[in-house]
């Protein structure tokens, strides 16, 4: 019989990022009126099966009064100067009250639906490590001094996504490994596949786009708006 705290799951939401390319801090950027993280925290505050919220956002962007709209979120923490110092500060956040589960998450994926969520959960929970992923559609060129060296089969190629889910010793142990290896990983499930572990995973969603661009702004609020109307 699992204990209290193995029912648990954790989420740790990353956006942490100053938005470079994007000119400016695109995770508080409007989204259909609202800053574009609260999208984001609302699908995990409102999902039944998420116990506990923890934010990663810039050393300098606290925003205490975000603890009184989202009733699940236990700590805002400043991240670090990469992704994976921002998802070793969030864990170590949320060490303090163990998951049996943990959720890493983008904070300027606003799109993905509950159910995503849910199969993520119930994948971590059976294997160890699950990531959602979405296949490549397009035609795929390798390309060097602007010619092209191959076509690349993109029969076997996805898009990874996120939430990634984990259990809580397995990622406890590959943030370790990667804190004692000063290894530097783009997503956590690399960071897995490196200390030998496996990960599975789930189709994702087509509307679980990440935030990069002004233009990503405008499809996802067409997709927010097809989500209002499926409700009604």
């Amino acid at each position: 019989m699992k204990t209290a705290s193995e029912e648990k799951v954790g989420a740790i939401i990353v956006a942490a990022g100053e938005g470079k390319r994007f000119g400016g801090r695109k995770q508080f950027c409007s989204l259909k009126g609202r800053p574009l993280l609260h999208w984001t925290l609302d699908k995990f505050e409102n999902h039944p099966e998420v116990t506990d919220i923890i934010l990663v956002l810039p050393p300098n962007e606290r925003r205490p009064l975000l603890f009184e709209s989202w009733s699940k979120l236990r700590a805002i923490v400043p991240g670090g100067p990469t992704r994976l110092s921002s998802v070793q500060a969030g864990f170590q956040a949320l060490s303090s009250q163990p998951t049996g589960i943990v959720l890493v998450h983008d904070g300027v994926r606003p799109g993905l639906s509950p159910s995503l969520i849910s199969r993520i959960i119930n994948q971590a929970r059976r294997e160890g490590a699950a990531l959602p992923v979405w296949p490549i559609e397009e035609t795929v060129k390798e390309v060097a001094h602007e010619r092209v060296c191959r076509t690349i089969d993109r029969s076997n190629l996805y898009v990874a996504q996120t939430p990634q889910g984990f259990s809580y010793s397995l990622l406890a142990k590959a943030l370790a490994w990667a804190q004692e290896h000063q290894v530097e990983a783009t997503d956590e499930a690399s960071l897995i596949e490196q200390i030998g572990g496996t990960v599975t995973t789930v189709r994702g969603e087509r509307r679980n786009i990440k935030i990069t661009t002004a233009e990503d702004l405008i499809i996802m609020e067409a997709f927010l708006g097809d989500e209002n109307r499926t409700r009604l």
